[in-house]
């Protein structure tokens, strides 16, 4: 009977030690785990391509880029505003913006992106065919992300970074909309302060055949014109800026859509914070027009250097092919 008892004692205090065992083991697996749940997740890959944005839309259609979108993301200190990437016409959130995801988000920016006016109702892939509608609209679908980005992250402002009519149409979202309170800084790509098409005959013949009607399909191209009522109403004031916003526009010599190229380079009056950049004057190589400027690895540092010029980098010299970038 002592055996008996003695071997119970001694299976209990093994119980005992397993138990404790166990207990410690998850303890150190749980601290063992801080560190690493907390460690960066690997870089996202990124490719300086105008097109590279497409097959993630035929994979995911109607989706985000990974690295945008996420609404539990936080700026950092570095990095205190989110940026907002405005697409051009023809675009999406996905396919204007493949060049500029994952170059954002590697680099610790909280990024964001919208598709807007695509034609209502449309089915895919006509609804991945944003900026046709006009761009009123638009404006207010722009406000409604911008706030919902500031109420998710807790900013006070966003930045924008806009591509052809994502240049434009904001500034109706900032002048009329209430918007101009809530952005820091305004990056534009093939920018068409004046208007576009002007040096073509695409926007006269429009006009002989339209009138003052919107234009088939494509709402806003009527509404890119110098001389329109949209036009007219971004220069209010007598200029397309807004004080107290600081601004980059980022010009091709070889732009075939903005005619004259120098249209978006609108120099700022007094009190007005304006850049003007033409990518060929620091680099001849630079080939690049009006689609390859927004998959260029030159043009997307140098928006990198307008978001954070505390923190520059070595904008490099290489042969920037049309069309890809």
């Amino acid at each position: 009977m002592s055996i008996i008892r003695s071997t119970g004692v001694t299976s209990r205090a093994v119980r005992a030690g397993a138990t404790i065992a166990m207990v410690i083991a998850c303890a150190l697996a749980v601290l063992g785990a801080g560190p690493a749940s907390a460690a960066p997740r690997a870089p996202l890959p990124e490719s300086y391509n105008f097109f590279s944005g497409i097959p993630p839309e035929l994979a995911h259609p109607g989706g985000s880029l990974p690295g945008s979108n996420d609404f539990t993301c936080r700026p950092s200190a570095r990095h205190p505003r989110p940026v907002v990437l405005v697409h051009g016409t023809g675009g999406s959130q996905q396919t204007n913006w493949g060049a500029y995801v994952a170059m954002l988000a590697n680099r610790g920016y909280c990024v964001f992106a919208l598709t807007y006016g695509a034609l209502p109702g449309a089915p895919w892939p006509v609804s991945a065919i944003g900026g046709m509608t006009r761009m009123e609209p638009s404006a207010a679908a722009l406000s409604r992300f911008v706030d919902r980005v500031l109420a998710s992250t807790g900013a006070k402002t966003v930045d924008l970074v806009g591509h052809s009519q994502g240049t434009y149409m904001p500034t109706y979202y900032l002048k009329y909309l209430g918007g101009a309170p809530k952005v820091t800084k305004y990056v534009s790509l093939a920018p068409l302060w004046r208007g576009s098409f002007e040096g073509t005959p695409f926007v006269p013949l429009a006009k002989a055949i339209l009138g003052d009607a919107d234009m088939p399909i494509c709402a806003a191209c009527g509404q890119m014109g110098a001389g329109t009522p949209m036009n007219a109403a971004i220069w209010r004031g007598g200029s397309p800026y807004v004080r107290g916003i600081d601004y980059t526009n980022i010009s091709t010599r070889y732009d075939e859509l903005v005619v004259p190229y120098t249209a978006g380079q609108v120099p700022g009056r007094a009190g007005e914070q304006v850049r003007n950049i033409v990518v060929q004057d620091s680099c001849p190589q630079d080939h690049s027009e009006h689609m390859a400027i927004a998959g260029s690895r030159r043009a997307a540092f140098m928006v990198l250097n307008a978001l954070d010029p505390a923190h520059p980098v070595r904008v490099p010299c290489e042969y920037v092919p049309p069309f890809t970038g």
